[in-house]
């Protein structure tokens, strides 16, 4: 059943996630301007939108490679004619058949590893399917996550085990420093982003000196990208939340609040004037628990709120959540209940964009204004 077009965003039923196309077309504007200008290729990470529509824009009309963090990501952009992806969260033994049957369809399927023992299950898989998975090692930068240090020997046993037989091949090594997000000072993001940088670099230059090729050297965060001085040896950057923007990368300076392309449209249901509390009908579930700006100089509470146009309201957030329900105080002082009368609409920026988005299947989209001009599916599961 095709759903009607409403004519404006007041017709939507809430909660529903608003888009605004005109700034998400120069979020990737600046991108494609940011990788261009340090001379890597960009690899857009389609975790944040999950949405050929989108992709398009990011891509800026041509064939993207892109970065994907669930299999289900990797199977419908395939199926819109997304050939080269990378599927960056390390391999489980149980997704190989859902990997061999991409590979087979056509798709340029990369995985990522970090041990021994995953390199051996790929290569045995490979191999008793009579495929060459292709794969890239993961690289340890700041201790925050996954993979293995540059200067460990396990590197270059991993990169030996993989190219052991016919069933796998080492096609490169890829970071993210997820550390970028605990930092505050422009000296502390340039430091990170040089470390992420230099250790893959090491990385792929000591597998290089053992005799492995090294096609791809891939890094990415929407900071690191952001404030990096160089990414001299580097082929390409994963980037994916500069596409929306969110509340946490705007106290990080990636982007400006008036940058950020998506909202939660939300309807007032309730004033608990006793409390001072507006009730909207947006909870956790419609505006997810990331609580990301609660260690920055503006704690946001669950979402910045803004009028139906998509301004701020000054001196107000969410400040708590239940399942469906949102509720609305004031930073400071009194609220201005003119502002929340019952009935009206509000419209939520996210903390975090890819949390927020995941809650939804499509995206209202429009040009900056209340009309609406399109609905954009996206997918979800994995």
């Amino acid at each position: 059943m095709t759903e009607a077009m409403p004519g404006t965003i007041l017709d939507i039923l809430t909660p529903a996630l608003i888009l605004d196309r005109t700034r998400l077309q120069a979020n990737a504007d600046r991108m494609r301007a940011r990788v261009e200008q340090l001379g890597v290729r960009l690899r857009p990470h389609v975790k944040t939108s999950k949405s050929i529509d989108v992709l398009r824009i990011l891509a800026g009309g041509a064939d993207a490679p892109i970065t994907v963090s669930t299999l289900a990501e990797a199977r419908y952009f395939f199926r819109h004619g997304v050939r080269d992806i990378l599927y960056a969260v390390g391999i489980a033994s149980v997704k190989l058949p859902q990997v061999a049957e991409l590979i087979r369809s056509g798709c340029t399927l990369r995985i990522i590893l970090d041990s021994v023992d995953a390199a051996d299950a790929v290569q045995g898989f490979g191999t008793s399917e009579g495929l060459a998975i292709e794969a890239l090692v993961e690289v340890d930068t700041d201790g925050k996550r996954a993979g293995v240090d540059p200067e460990d020997d396990l590197l270059i046993e991993i990169a030996r085990r993989l190219s052991s037989g016919r069933g796998a091949r080492l096609a490169g090594v890829m970071t993210h420093a997820g550390g970028s997000y605990s930092a505050r000072t422009l000296g502390e993001f340039e430091a990170i982003a040089e470390r992420e940088r230099a250790g893959a670099v090491t990385a792929a230059n000591r597998l290089r000196a053992a005799g492995f090729p090294v096609d791809i050297v891939s890094v990415g965060s929407t900071p690191t990208v952001h404030y990096a001085r160089t990414l001299e040896g580097v082929t390409e950057a994963r980037v994916g939340v500069y596409a929306f923007g969110d509340l946490v990368q705007a106290e990080l300076g990636t982007c400006d609040i008036g940058d950020i392309a998506i909202s939660v449209l939300a309807s007032v249901i309730g004033h608990s004037r006793e409390h001072g509390r507006v009730l909207i009908d947006a909870g956790f579930l419609a505006l997810s628990r990331d609580r990301g700006t609660a260690d920055f100089a503006v704690d946001w509470g669950y979402g910045a709120v803004c009028d139906a146009s998509g301004e701020v309201i000054a001196n107000v957030r969410v400040d708590s959540t239940n399942q469906e329900h949102g509720i609305i105080t004031a930073v400071s002082g009194e609220l201005d209940w003119s502002r929340f009368p019952i009935g009206a609409c509000v419209r939520i920026l996210p903390n975090h964009a890819c949390a927020t988005a995941a809650a939804y299947d499509r995206y209202f989209v429009t040009d900056g204004r209340e009309e609406v001009v399109d609905i954009w599916e996206r997918v979800n599961g994995w």
